[in-house]
């Protein structure tokens, strides 16, 4: 096969990003690039073929005629549809690239349906299940969980945004009905606030590796994970405060007019086109809030890692480097 083999482009790296990740735009185009939503239609041989690529790419050789586009395109799609860290194919309703349907379906559907217990009820659990999902699906590889810690992870979540939302939802009866739409708002804020740090907790109690500017390894530290965690959930966060706050306001004015109440039947599928719209743009926008590659200074690590960082080093090193997740 190796005479059929063409060399890459000089200079050419595959796993380079291609734009600027130290800057916001840079990291927004990055994302727009790799969760775009359209890649969920990509049949499974098509993504196979381009993890194939990308790995003889890796290796130095490409088939003869391959152009730097169809490199990059092949690129996108992987790291689109498997894990950075196993390389193995994830399940399609994980991907980032799924957030946009799946999470338009579901968001829509919990600002539509708030009035009632059951409907409150109902819908949360079935976000809590896609977010456990998506959270499993993103996980550290380098952090394994168990079965009984995810069993654990996705009950307390979905019983935090139950408490949030059923309780809120008594509350705000006698509160203005604006009030009454923000709650499903503040169940998502708070079930992120349990479900990742639970999901994610290995990182927490055994600390995650950091390196220092040049890819060394140098220890775990349980603070970056801290940091790490802290960044994914107020992304995460971010991602859905947009589509929650703003709409459930223009969904009330537009509910005034006379045209909107003869179409009763159409609320719910405009609120979900809607959610798309504003989901489209926030999830790689809230991806890329914080950079991947996380930093942390030398002085804000534990005692112990500092002590050891500096007896061998010294001050060459200020600052470690860990990967945060998404």
């Amino acid at each position: 096969t190796h005479a059929k083999m063409a060399t890459i482009p000089l200079g050419f790296n595959i796993d380079t990003p291609r734009w600027d990740q130290s800057t916001f735009v840079g990291r927004l185009k990055h994302f727009l690039n790799i969760t775009d939503p359209r890649t969920v239609l990509v049949p499974e041989k098509e993504l196979d073929q381009a993890k194939a690529l990308v790995e003889s790419c890796r290796a130095g050789l490409v088939p003869p005629g391959s152009s730097q586009e169809q490199l990059l395109y092949a690129k996108k799609l992987y790291d689109s549809a498997f894990h950075p860290d196993s390389g193995e194919k994830m399940n399609l309703i994980g991907r980032m690239s799924f957030q946009v349907p799946g999470g338009m379906a579901i968001t829509g559907c919990m600002l539509q349906f708030y009035r009632t217990v059951p409907a409150v009820v109902f819908w949360q659990w079935v976000n809590q299940s896609f977010n456990a999902i998506v959270n499993y699906t993103n996980r550290n590889a380098a952090s394994p969980i168990s079965l009984r810690q995810i069993g654990v992870a996705y009950i307390t979540a979905t019983g935090a945004a139950l408490a949030t939302a059923v309780g809120l939802n008594l509350y705000t009866k006698r509160a203005p009905p604006l009030l009454a739409r923000w709650v499903p708002f503040a169940a998502v804020a708070a079930a992120n606030c349990v479900n990742i740090p639970m999901m994610r907790q290995q990182e927490i109690i055994n600390g995650i590796t950091v390196t220092d500017g040049d890819n060394n390894e140098l220890g775990c530290s349980r603070r970056a994970a801290v940091k790490g965690i802290a960044q994914v959930v107020l992304s995460r966060i971010t991602m859905a405060a947009p589509g929650m706050i703003i709409l459930p306001i223009i969904m009330e004015r537009l509910e005034k007019f006379t045209f909107m109440q003869r179409i009763r039947v159409l609320h719910g599928p405009l609120q979900v086109l809607l959610c798309g719209g504003f989901l489209l743009f926030m999830v790689p926008a809230a991806c890329a809030l914080f950079p991947q590659r996380c930093s942390l200074a030398l002085a804000d690590l534990e005692k112990e890692l500092r002590d050891s960082i500096m007896a061998k080093h010294g001050d060459k090193v200020p600052y470690v480097y860990f990967n945060k997740g998404l």
